[in-house]
């Protein structure tokens, strides 16, 4: 006997619709989100089952997303659980009318129908081992942060530059321990003049920086009485407690990456696949909790290594009608495992003969910067595939050996 079920949730609750395998409704409900919702969910489905045994029911679930208690708790009733793509959904919609109406009962019917007509083209929630989501949770958090970072990073570069450009020119990176320290404590033109060279050198001393500091101070001392063309006092007022908030904020999150960080390797460094995925060229602790994170450690999830390349967003597409073919990049993509993978390549063009080679074959036949990176990329996710299914270390000779046989012949 099996069962479809259609969810459609919110923060609060969930508009749920059950299913037989000929289309016709059976129950829907709207679920309150937690505990009580749950018990509700259960309760229709075993009333739709009757006394048949559990081993004869099979119940399939589509929901707009992989992650949650929610869905943790389908996955442990036993319920296979189909985490359905938004755009996947949209364009299922449009399928069952055009009109554009939309509601959430509608979506959930629209789901349920899903999961019973179209069940062998989705994919089903991964297993992912707890270890794997506590890797993804730590890694996301790192690195949003890092982003966070950046971004407050280039508001207080916006900022200096429309009434202090001196600063800029005075600290090359406004990041660093000495910049914040001394923006701070003189966030406007007129109070960075009284600087002295001692105050400037105590700022390079707390920031550990090494090397001639007097003569350090003194340059960052010149440039910041350099003249420039500045804002009225009222303004500059204004843009100063704005920076001096931005700065409070960059030392936080800066305080908070280095934390985090070290939490990243230590969850990493326990993970069973980690002394695998540390040995490709171009993976350390973090980049490769971030592509351990975003792959997920359900061996069972990639059939092959296309389907991992394909999950990477790496392969490219072909696109063909009639007499035209066109092969494009993957805009529909992971972005934070993209980004992992892309900066693991640009990595490994130093750590790798093998990576190397192939990167420079690939532009020797006129190939783009980016577009040879990303084939590089490509290749590298392979490799890693094969060895973690073997659970074998990178060898480089190995890897790259069918590439250095063409070359040959």
């Amino acid at each position: 006997m099996r069962l479809f079920v259609g969810d459609d949730w919110a923060e609060a609750h969930h508009d749920v619709e059950v299913m037989d395998a000929t289309g016709r409704r059976l129950a829907k409900a709207r679920l309150p989100e937690g505990v009580a919702g749950m018990a509700r969910l259960h309760a229709m489905i075993a009333e739709r089952t009757g006394e048949a045994p559990d081993e004869d029911v099979e119940v399939l679930v589509g929901i707009e997303t992989d992650r949650g208690p929610w869905v943790l708790a389908l996955v442990a009733a036993g319920y296979t659980v189909f985490a359905v793509n938004p755009l996947q959904a949209a364009r299922y919609r449009e399928r069952l009318a055009v009109s554009g109406a939309k509601s959430d009962a509608a979506d959930a019917h629209m789901l349920a129908d899903m999961v019973r007509t179209d069940a062998h083209q989705l994919r089903p929630i991964a297993g992912d081992s707890p270890q794997a989501e506590a890797i993804k949770v730590v890694a996301r958090t790192h690195k949003t942060l890092i982003w966070e970072r950046t971004r407050a990073g280039q508001r207080l570069r916006h900022a200096l530059r429309e009434y202090f450009p001196a600063a800029l020119t005075a600290f090359e990176d406004l990041d660093a321990a000495e910049a914040l320290d001394l923006l701070a404590k003189a966030p406007d033109p007129a109070s960075a003049a009284k600087l002295t060279v001692g105050q400037i050198s105590a700022a390079l001393k707390r920031a550990r920086r090494r090397g001639d500091l007097a003569a350090r101070a003194t340059d960052i001392q010149a440039a910041l009485r350099t003249e420039h063309l500045g804002q009225p006092e009222v303004v500059t007022t204004a843009y100063a407690m704005s920076v001096r908030a931005l700065v409070a904020v960059l030392a936080v999150l800066g305080e908070q990456v280095k934390t985090l960080q070290g939490q990243v390797e230590e969850c990493f460094g326990q993970h069973p696949a980690a002394e695998v995925i540390v040995s490709q060229p171009g993976l350390g602790p973090i980049l490769g909790a971030r592509v351990l994170a975003e792959f997920g450690d359900d061996r069972d999830r990639y059939a092959s290594a296309k389907a991992r390349k394909n999950y990477a967003g790496t392969s490219p597409i072909t696109r063909a009608s009639g007499r035209k073919k066109s092969v494009l990049a993957r805009f529909v993509h992971n972005d934070r495992l993209v980004d992992a993978l892309m900066t693991q390549a640009s990595v490994a063009l130093r750590a790798s003969p093998g990576a190397r080679a192939y990167y420079d074959k690939q532009r020797a036949r006129g190939v783009g910067y980016n577009t040879a990176l990303r084939q590089l990329a490509n290749r590298l996710v392979g490799i890693l595939h094969g060895c973690l299914k073997t659970g074998t270390l990178y060898s480089e000779a190995t890897a790259w050996s069918h590439h250095a046989q063409s070359a040959t012949a």
